[in-house]
C-alpha cells in the first residue's frame, strides 16, 4: 500500500463529506460520541455498497486499509488546486 500525503487530514475530510452523504442519503447520522473507528467503517461500506469505491477483499478489511481506501476516494474528490493535495 503506496502511502499518501497528508493521509490522516484526508480520512477526515473524508469522514466528514461521508457524514454528509450518508446524512443526505437518510441512511445515518453520527453522534459525538461515536468512535472514529465506527464512523470509519461506516463511511467505508457505504460507498463500497453504493460503488463510489472498489471494496477490499473479504478478509482485508481491516481499519488501516479502509482508511487508505477512503484517503484515496477523498483525494480523486477534491480538486488538484487543493492545500491536502499539496
Amino acid at each position: 500500500m503506496k502511502k499518501v500525503k497528508n493521509e490522516i487530514e484526508l480520512v477526515k475530510e473524508a469522514l466528514r463529506v461521508g457524514s454528509i452523504y450518508a446524512a443526505k442519503r437518510g441512511v445515518a447520522e453520527f453522534e459525538g460520541t461515536d468512535s472514529s473507528q465506527d464512523k470509519i467503517t461506516y463511511v467505508y461500506r457505504l460507498l463500497a455498497h453504493d460503488k463510489l469505491i472498489q471494496p477490499l477483499a473479504k478478509g482485508d478489511e481491516k481499519e488501516p486499509a479502509m482508511k487508505h481506501k477512503l484517503a484515496l476516494w477523498m483525494a480523486r474528490q477534491l480538486p488538484s488546486d487543493h492545500p491536502l493535495l499539496k
